[in-house]
């Protein structure tokens, strides 16, 4: 692509430390890198697969402008992807004061939130994450940002204690991370300085496009390379499957994915935007998203994992493609110069394969807002409540005619089929009936022609099949209004 410059190293802060590297393989991870590299052991590995938390450390990146810190899992985080990024380990918390421990260190000395101390780095940088942009959470807010962070041994109501005693050791806009902000910005800056990266040869090769129009150009060359968002799950291809992922193309934090923008009531999404990035913007245009994106993965997942990617990848399982589809989405694909746009639905094809040419690119996801004559919900069923992979995932989207009848609706699934799918069947057994419970039984029936789900570790397809029909029954329920609330979480019944 003309204009656009070339580098082989990739420049990022450790710390304190500026750091500049020319070697770097296409499958080396944040997590070894520090413990191996640097000898940084804080940083621990527990899990492997961004579940437990153990590796939590905090990644500084330039959004619009801003330096924002976020907690990262560094076990599934690739080093490639740091380019123009701040790494902050847990030796890295001091205090401004002279004092030896950090006020997050402190408090959970104090108040016990350690017994073995295998997970408390991990915990210690979640906690600092939050203590920085909220000094002082709610209990809700603490629960959320550790929904990534797993203990054997202490149990949570010490580290909640900890937590919520953080400020009364420190001053958050006295930290030195935030006294520091401005220097590092500025750093940062200079680093991003819109060249391409290039690093390595043959199956020991990565690229890291200059913005979205080097993308283009680069998958045109390189149609069979792996391209790298978040890599929550590509990351498990690596560290779990042992799977060869080069040539490889980090695509995070690419100008050019990362907007956000409403149009005429349409949410059009970059395909590069993060849960966390996207989470404000659609919990309040529509609000049903808004407890989904609380329940997927924890912190650290939603601050590296991107729709975009959790709709390429195509899995059968993937949180946002049935909402998405029921709220009737369509997905820009690219390829060159060249764009094409389809709906969400028509993407995935069959288990593992979509809608997708060598060479092309999911740009951008376009989203509806529901009008408010319409009734929109979404529920995720999982064996344990936050931090779960999906068992199964059911989205309904209604639009009644003024004489009580459906005029509209759509309902897909996740962990149904071999991909989010839509229940036809169902759909035309309800259309144009009174939305009534005698309808909506009446309905259930043709789900045995829409669905023939599989049973597996998170569970059997009779208990799919009978979720799936009560989720319906669920949602005429909380539409109808002749019931109490289905469900009320803890801090409300509080």
């Amino acid at each position: 692509m003309a204009g656009i410059k070339t580098r082989n190293e990739i420049r990022f802060i450790l710390n304190g430390e500026d750091v500049a590297l020319s070697t770097v393989a296409p499958d080396q991870t944040l997590l070894d890198w520090l413990r191996l590299d640097r000898s940084l052991c804080g940083t621990k590995e527990g899990c492997a697969e961004g579940d437990c938390g153990a590796c939590t450390v905090l990644v500084g990146r330039l959004s619009g402008g801003t330096l924002v810190y976020e907690s990262v899992n560094a076990c599934i985080r690739f080093l490639a992807s740091l380019d123009g990024c701040h790494i902050v380990t847990v030796e890295h918390l001091r205090r401004g004061d002279g004092e030896k421990l950090h006020p997050v260190q402190q408090a959970m000395v104090d108040f016990h939130g350690s017994q073995c101390g295998f997970c408390t780095p991990g915990f210690v940088m979640s906690l600092y994450a939050l203590w920085m942009r909220a000094p002082e959470p709610s209990d809700a807010a603490i629960e959320k940002a550790l929904q990534g962070n797993l203990c054997r041994c202490t149990g949570y109501e010490a580290i909640m204690r900890a937590a919520r005693a953080i400020s009364s050791y420190g001053t958050a806009a006295k930290d030195p991370l935030a006294a520091e902000r401005k220097a590092v910005t500025t750093k940062l800056e200079a680093m991003k300085d819109g060249s391409r990266i290039e690093i390595g040869s043959g199956n020991k090769r990565l690229i890291v496009p200059a913005n979205a129009d080097d993308l283009a150009s680069v998958l045109v060359k390189e149609p069979g390379a792996t391209i790298v968002a978040g890599s929550t799950d590509v990351g498990l291809w690596v560290t779990k499957h042992m799977r060869d992922i080069a040539p490889a193309v980090f695509i995070g934090n690419l100008d050019g994915l990362c907007g956000i923008s409403e149009d005429k009531g349409v949410v059009s999404i970059g395909a590069g935007v993060t849960y966390s990035e996207a989470f404000s913007t659609l919990a309040k245009r529509i609000p049903a998203l808004g407890p989904l994106f609380d329940r997927i993965g924890g912190d650290q997942v939603r601050n590296m994992g991107t729709i975009g990617g959790n709709i390429a990848n195509g899995s059968p399982i993937g949180d946002t493609p049935p909402p998405l589809i029921a709220l009737g989405a369509r997905l820009t694909l690219r390829r060159g110069d060249k764009l094409r746009t389809i709906p969400l639905e028509d993407f995935f094809i069959a288990y593992g394969r979509q809608d997708r040419q060598p060479g092309e690119f999911v740009e951008a996801v376009h989203v509806p807002v529901p009008g408010s004559e319409t009734k929109f919900a979404v529920y995720k069923i999982t064996k344990r409540r936050d931090e779960d992979i999906t068992a199964a995932l059911g989205a309904f989207f209604l639009k009644l005619a003024e004489h009580g009848t459906v005029a509209d609706v759509r309902i897909a699934y996740g962990g149904m089929a071999a991909t989010p799918k839509r229940a036809f069947g169902v759909e035309k057994a309800l259309l144009g009936k009174p939305w009534t419970e005698a309808t909506v039984e009446a309905a259930m029936a043709a789900y045995a022609g829409d669905f023939t789900p599989l049973t597996d570790m998170r569970a059997s397809a009779e208990y799919r099949a009978l979720a799936a029909r009560n989720l319906l029954l669920r949602f005429f329920a909380e539409t109808t209004g002749t019931r109490a609330p289905i469900q009320v979480s803890r801090h409300e019944a509080a």
